[in-house]
């Protein structure tokens, strides 16, 4: 070998070194990063810029919201369930987050307990994750949990009457998380949602990762299906205009899809 291609062996050697040191856990296992509680602590998910609150079975847009919403009133809902594929990620350098989620209350009102992943591309990297909220706390990461893209998720929020119990359980890495809590003070349990999300980060509504699409499954609410309360369907639009940002399809036998069109 001559000396200026082992000047090149050796820069190329010290670079690959250097990266794998970066990030020695990712290089050995493949497991892309994860949801920390310091990410976490900055998002919410409370609803944001909804048009048109006070329509029934009808389309309406959120600036942050996509997804279905069944509505009633105070008490009508005490259980929501809904299973997803985690979806893969698409990044760019940007920063972008999304997250897919089921949960009591919010709708039409401040209150909200919740639960599900998320999505994001931090830094050009994909990062996922798993958590629960009710508002108006932040977001809580469950903390001891893989979450990657292609995961089978299930989650269930119910209400026993004194606590609400909000589960989560990843059937592909094969962990559940369970957390109980008294909920948001003044909770009516008056709507029920299964949605793909922007969710808002250090107090602003978030640029949406490209998750590509989202099929939510066996969405129920009180063990029915979810489109047999007649729920509003929630489109998510740019605050500045009513480009789409996210778009679900039609709902039938608790099954959708949502689509990404736009950050």
């Amino acid at each position: 070998m001559s000396p200026r291609s082992s000047a090149g062996f050796v820069l190329v050697t010290a670079a690959a070194l250097t990266a794998a040191l970066a990030t020695p856990s990712l290089a050995a296992s493949n497991t892309p990063a994860q949801l920390t509680q310091s990410i976490a602590s900055h998002e919410s998910h409370t609803l944001r810029g909804l048009a048109q609150p006070g329509k029934v079975n009808a389309t309406v847009s959120s600036t942050n919201w996509s997804g279905y919403a069944a509505t009633g009133s105070t008490g009508a809902y005490t259980s929501v369930t809904s299973s997803w594929t985690q979806p893969t990620v698409t990044c760019s350098s940007a920063t972008t987050y999304s997250s897919f989620w089921v949960g009591l209350d919010g709708y039409s009102n401040s209150a909200l307990e919740q639960t599900g992943t998320e999505a994001d591309c931090i830094g050009g990297k994909a990062t996922y994750g798993a958590w629960w909220e009710v508002l108006p706390a932040s977001e809580s990461a469950y903390s001891g949990v893989t979450v990657k893209g292609g995961d089978k998720f299930t989650a269930t929020v119910t209400y026993t009457g004194s606590t609400f119990t909000m589960t989560l359980a990843d059937s592909t890495e094969g962990w559940t998380k369970t957390t109980t809590h008294a909920g948001s003070s003044g909770f009516k349990n008056a709507s029920a949602e299964v949605i793909a999300e922007a969710p808002e980060v250090g107090g602003s509504v978030a640029s949406l990762a490209n998750f590509g699409t989202v099929t939510f499954t066996g969405a129920k609410a009180n063990g029915s299906n979810l489109d047999t309360f007649s729920p509003n369907e929630i489109v998510m639009t740019k605050s500045s205009s009513s480009a789409v940002r996210a778009q679900p399809g039609s709902i039938s036998g608790g099954s959708f899809a949502d689509v990404w069109k736009a950050s």
